[in-house]
């Protein structure tokens, strides 16, 4: 029990640090840092030297454990994840009001569950790019608020909610002139840059309520961007122990993407060719042909872990009659006869065999008929690679939510999981 609430302790700092795909990101890579890691610009030469390395691409990070008697037929054992999550991003003329009120100007970013980002304190985090190309990472604490309108100015709210995503989630962060305020220069301060220096940004949302243990025993866990920082934390925790004794038998990776809930087509998202990019690095590194590359790839494995549905109580119907997993139960397999995702039988047998291995008790995940399946980049990167995928994950209520719920022993138990993908003994 220590080490579990030790381990939900750390990933509570760790969804803290991480408040946008860029901070996650650069939150991996200190942690890879402090553990030994060396950091590799893609721009460079690489040695192909053995031990643990890590890139960084925007807000995708690429780390992997090379063991000494690694080889040009070696194959690969990848985690794949993402670092960003559904929200609102900030649009390129950010400081608009209406009434006396000053407001952001904002987009909706993937597809987030919006009524639960109303009436809570948001900030503002991403990254600025000054004129001359650098980039600098910047969070503003509480500063924002989606106010929703009242029940006295709206009899029927309780009936229905109907958000117009143009007119009504428009935020606001103060009152005054609009002339006296500047989202970007309040941003630009800061960063520690000029206001008139900054060239472009990528800034999104995100709820500053902290993660938090509740309920009795205090078995319940609740914080934002779960989705899927709960696979990036737990790929990071078994790639770092893992690299203390790495496996002779694979090239352990983490690949933690962005973009996942925009559809993942972007140079850092998994439709994109950094994983293929990389893993082509490491294979010529051990001196593979284009052939023996390919015999790697043929023997290699990723596990594709993202959240997934719990059984919700009030809505039972929602949810497969047979298939119902519950907080607490273990992580996922999950299962979608029309691929989007991507287990197949040979991929539930070695997720079992790995469960079995370290002890880690699991649940299978299908969704009902009458609900339309999400996906995950596990199909994407078995598509584009032809490594043969799995397609994992961490139980969740509230998907989508501003602040999302899963047990308190869940992530500890997947990270587990993860680990003796990572090290198999079989």
């Amino acid at each position: 029990m220590d080490a579990t609430l030790d381990y939900i302790d750390d990933f509570a700092h760790f969804i803290t640090a991480s408040p946008s795909s860029y901070h996650a990101a650069a939150e991996a890579a200190r942690r890879l840092t402090a553990a030994g890691f060396t950091r590799l610009s893609e721009s460079d030469a690489w040695s192909g030297a053995a031990g643990g390395s890590f890139v960084v691409r925007d807000g995708a990070v690429i780390a992997w454990v090379q063991p000494p008697e690694a080889g040009p037929t070696t194959p690969f054992r990848v985690l794949g994840a993402h670092t960003d999550s559904p929200g609102f991003k900030l649009k390129p003329k950010p400081t608009i009001g209406a009434q006396g009120w000053l407001q952001a100007g904002v987009e909706v970013y993937g597809g987030p569950l919006l009524n639960s980002w109303l009436d809570r304190e948001l900030e503002l985090a991403g990254r600025l790019v000054t004129k001359d190309g650098t980039e600098h990472l910047v969070r503003t604490g509480p500063f924002l608020r989606i106010p929703q309108l009242a029940v006295h100015l709206d009899r029927e709210v309780n009936n229905g909610l109907v958000l117009d995503r143009q007119r009504h989630l428009t935020p606001v962060f103060g009152v005054g002139d609009l002339a006296d305020a500047d989202v970007v220069a309040h941003l630009a301060g800061l960063a520690g840059v000029r206001a008139a220096d900054v060239a472009g940004f990528d800034i999104l949302t995100a709820d500053t309520q902290p993660p938090a243990a509740f309920g009795l025993d205090n078995m319940l866990f609740a914080a934002g961007r779960m989705d899927n920082l709960s696979s990036v934390h737990a790929g990071l925790c078994a790639l770092i122990a893992a690299s203390v004794d790495p496996s002779a038998g694979s090239i352990s990776v983490l690949a933690a993407f962005d973009h996942e809930e925009l559809g993942s087509q972007s140079r850092s998202g998994a439709s994109g060719p950094l994983l293929d990019d990389v893993l082509t690095r490491l294979a010529a590194g051990l001196g593979a042909s284009v052939s023996e590359r390919l015999q790697a790839y043929a023997e290699s494995w990723c596990l594709s872990s993202d959240a997934g549905h719990a059984v919700h109580p009030n809505y039972s119907e929602r949810h497969d009659p047979s298939n119902r997993p519950i907080l607490g139960g273990g992580p996922l397999l999950k299962i979608n006869g029309n691929q989007r995702y991507a287990t197949d039988a040979v991929g539930a047998a070695l997720w079992a065999r790995t469960c079995d291995q370290v002890g880690v008790e699991y649940q299978e995940f299908v969704s009902s008929n009458n609900v339309p399946c999400g996906s995950t980049i596990g199909p994407l990167t078995a598509t584009r690679l032809g490594i043969r995928t799995v397609d994992v994950g961490l139980a969740l209520l509230s998907m989508h939510s501003a602040r999302e719920l899963c047990h308190v022993n869940d992530p500890a138990m997947l990270s587990r999981a993860i680990g003796g993908f990572f090290a198999p003994e079989f």
